[in-house]
């Protein structure tokens, strides 16, 4: 139980690196990135990045998942539903800024993508054969 409460906790914080890395190199890289960030006021490819952003994010915090507590789709899947949980209200508020599809394409793609990086790590955990 305590080795899945690190695995948990290591993910979360996992999650939050990689969004913030990520999103960092977005600043410094793309033109007007920046300047949109603060108005939400993103092109099309600034919101693709963004969700590709949050693909990693999802996958690296399931990778660590996996690797830490193997046998870990169950926490997984709560990873997941938590993540969507906390990030509900935050699209709710920001509906009207973006595309439905940016929204639909977020929330639905946190459960698998955590559940594909647990199984990643999972495999990668294993012993070889």
């Amino acid at each position: 139980m305590r080795r899945q409460i690190i695995a948990f906790i290591s993910a979360l914080v996992t999650w939050v690196a990689v969004v913030s890395v990520l999103n960092r190199l977005l600043r410094s890289g793309l033109s007007g990135y920046a300047a949109a960030e603060p108005v939400m006021a993103f092109t099309s490819t600034m919101l693709w990045l963004r969700l590709a952003m949050g693909a990693a994010a999802s996958v690296s915090a399931g990778y660590v998942l996996g690797r830490v507590a193997p046998p870990a789709h169950r926490a997984a899947l709560i990873l997941g539903g938590l993540l969507v949980a906390a990030f509900v209200p935050v699209h709710y508020q920001l509906w009207s800024r973006f595309p439905a599809w940016y929204h639909a394409a977020f929330l639905l793609s946190i459960v698998p993508l955590v559940s594909l990086g647990a199984r990643l790590g999972r495999s990668s955990a294993s012993p070889a054969a």
